[in-house]
Formats: structure tokens, C-alpha cells, sequence
């Protein structure tokens, strides 16, 4: 019974919208707002094997490698900045100036070094957008860790890296993971406006290349696409953080309890 509720509750809305947009669409001659039903029929026909091999897929890797980088540095660099209070003094400015800096605005930069097709600026792009939510998020963490948990470690002798492992990054681990989750969404926004500048393939490139053709269903497909992305990565992410952060949960229940 509790699966049916959570099914309801999780279908219920997307599919209450997406009869609105099907009934209010009908019959629709408006040239920029075609019906549904002509969008779902070209649907097939725009994204075949062609396009999603080399549209969809490249622009999924491109995400993965700028937002493992992000991951990466972010918790490599947090760590060491919310640990040391000299650091993070030092720091501090320099975080705060490059985080005020839209990572689009720094796409012709990039550029200037890469080449506007290159796929590493799309790759730069991305990472440096997904950084920042992931590394300030690490160092708020790392900072909150309990000093008592860190007492005990020396008083057991645990080394750098036990204490660094057990203690540092499992006491910010709920922080890490919100930075991830938040730079997860603006990762899927930016591997789109990585491929508005200049780029001939990719999925944002395609959706562009619709609009400007005036191909008006195929780029609606292309941005329903995007948004089924979107969701199966936000699924994917849920999956793996149920499962690494089981521990959290566990403690949290039985603080409740307590």
C-alpha cells in the first residue's frame, strides 16, 4: 500500500501536467505552440540512432568528465581549506570573487585557448560551474566536523588518512552529497549553454539547430529529451546516495528515537 501511495504521489503531478499541455494544445495553430500529440509523433523520427550517438551521447560525457573533475576538486580542495583556518582566511576572498562569476560568462575565455568546438571548453565549462556549490559545501562540512570526534581519533592513534576517511570526510559526507546533488543540476543547464557557442553537434547544438530551422516539434522533442535527462540523473543520484549514505540515515533514526 505504501508503494502504490509513493507511486501516486510521484506520477500523480507530471501526469496531471502533461494531460493539461495534451488538452489545452489540441487543435492548437499557433506555429511556435504545436499540439502534443505532433510533438510526441516526431518524437521517433527526430531522435534515432544517428542523433543520439552523435548528439546525446557526447554531450552525457562531456557532463560526466566536467562534473567527476568538479567532484574531484572540490573535495580534495575543500577538505584542505575547511581544515586549515590559515587557509581558508587566505582563501576566503578568492573563493568569493570567482564564485560571483557566471561559468557561461567565462565560455569565451575558455575559448580564446581551447577553440569554441574543442570539447574541453565544454568539458571547463562544466566543471567549473559544478565546483563551486561542491567545494563550499565540503568546507562548511569539513568545518562542522565534531572536535570530540576528532579528540578521540588522536586518543586511539588513528593516522592522517584513518582520521581523514573515518572521521573528516564521513562527518561532512551529508554536506559533500548536497553540494553534489546541487551541482548535478547546474551541470545538466551548463552542458547546454556550453553548446550554444559555436558547437555542430550535441544536444543543446541540436535543439539550437531545430529553432533556427524552424523545425518547431523537433525542438520541443529535443527539449522533453533534455528533461527526461534531467530526471534520470536526478533518479541515478537518489539510487546511489540511498545506498552510500544508509549510514546517515541509520544514525539520524536513532537520534529520533533517542
Amino acid at each position: 500500500m505504501n508503494l502504490v501511495r509513493r507511486a501516486l504521489f510521484t506520477l500523480g503531478l507530471p501526469v496531471v501536467l502533461v494531460a493539461l499541455w495534451w488538452l489545452s494544445s489540441a487543435g492548437s495553430t499557433d506555429f511556435f505552440w504545436p499540439p502534443l500529440e505532433t510533438i510526441v509523433r516526431a518524437f521517433p523520427e527526430t531522435w534515432t540512432a544517428d542523433p543520439i550517438l552523435n548528439d546525446v551521447l557526447p554531450s552525457l560525457a562531456r557532463l560526466a568528465a566536467g562534473y567527476l573533475i568538479a567532484v574531484v576538486a572540490g573535495v580534495a580542495a575543500g577538505t584542505a581549506i575547511g581544515s586549515s583556518r590559515t587557509l581558508r582566511a587566505l582563501c576566503e576572498p578568492v573563493l568569493e570573487f570567482f564564485r560571483a562569476i557566471p561559468p557561461p560568462v567565462l565560455i569565451p575565455v575558455i575559448a580564446l585557448f581551447a577553440g569554441y568546438t574543442a570539447s574541453t571548453t565544454k568539458v571547463v565549462t562544466i566543471a567549473l560551474g559544478c565546483l563551486w556549490p561542491i567545494l563550499l559545501n565540503t568546507v562548511e562540512g569539513v568545518r562542522s566536523v565534531d572536535e570530540v570526534l576528532r579528540d578521540t581519533a588522536r586518543s586511539y592513534r588513528f593516522g592522517r588518512l584513518a582520521t581523514l576517511r573515518h572521521v573528516v570526510l564521513r562527518g561532512a559526507s551529508p554536506r559533500i552529497v548536497t553540494g553534489a546533488r546541487q551541482a548535478l543540476s547546474l551541470g545538466v543547464i551548463l552542458m547546454v549553454i556550453s553548446e550554444l557557442f559555436g558547437a555542430n553537434r550535441g544536444l543543446g547544438a541540436a535543439i539550437v539547430q531545430f529553432q533556427r530551422s524552424f523545425a518547431i516539434p523537433q525542438m520541443w522533442t529535443g527539449i522533453i529529451l533534455l528533461g527526461i535527462i534531467g530526471v534520470a540523473l536526478s533518479g541515478l543520484f537518489r539510487l546511489v546516495e540511498h545506498r552510500t549514505m544508509a549510514w546517515y540515515r541509520g544514525v539520524r533514526q536513532a537520534e529520533r528515537e533517542g
